[in-house]
């Protein structure tokens, strides 16, 4: 397994740790639980979107 593949999934556990820490913040109040949802939705995107380039580097790789 590349680095590359480690850091896709470093991108997810980022995703539950603010989704657990919006999750906490926002039972004690609102203040700051937007951020940290705004921040796991920006890790989500950003794991879809490196699966998909390294996906296609892959292909284009694999068909030469």
């Amino acid at each position: 397994m590349n680095f590359s593949k480690i850091f896709q999934y470093a991108y997810l556990v980022f995703a539950v740790l603010f989704l657990y820490d919006g999750i906490s913040k926002w039972q004690d109040g609102v203040h700051g639980a937007y951020l940290s949802f705004g921040l796991a939705a920006l890790a989500i995107f950003i794991y879809f979107f490196r699966r998909k380039f390294a996906k296609k580097y892959n292909d284009k790789n694999n068909s030469r």
